[in-house]
């Protein structure tokens, strides 16, 4: 199966094609197969979305999966986690210096 991804030009958000239209859901994405790089044109030059790209999937019972480890990241979406951000300094603990 061939799945259609890209950036959504207002967001930024990464999108999938449904085969009407743009979704950020990558189990509502359709198998676009030999049509891909047609729809691609026509949507870049509507300037619908930014950087896409046809990318390999299979049909799981869960829907589709992209083929590979990077655009199954990408599928899950931000990866931001805020426990894991940096804290502010802690302006009474002092400079370290090296």
């Amino acid at each position: 199966m061939n799945i259609l991804t890209g950036n959504d030009l207002k967001t930024g958000d990464v999108i999938w094609w449904t085969g009407l239209d743009w979704t950020r859901l990558v189990k509502d994405a359709a198998d676009v197969g030999d049509q891909g790089e047609a729809i691609l044109q026509r949507e870049e030059a509507a300037r619908r979305v930014n950087a896409a790209y046809i990318i390999a999937g299979e049909q799981t019972a869960d829907g589709p999966r992209p083929g590979h480890i990077k655009d199954r990241v990408r599928a899950l979406g931000p990866t931001v986690r805020p426990d894991l951000t940096l804290k502010p300094a802690d302006p009474d603990a002092g400079e370290w210096v090296i």
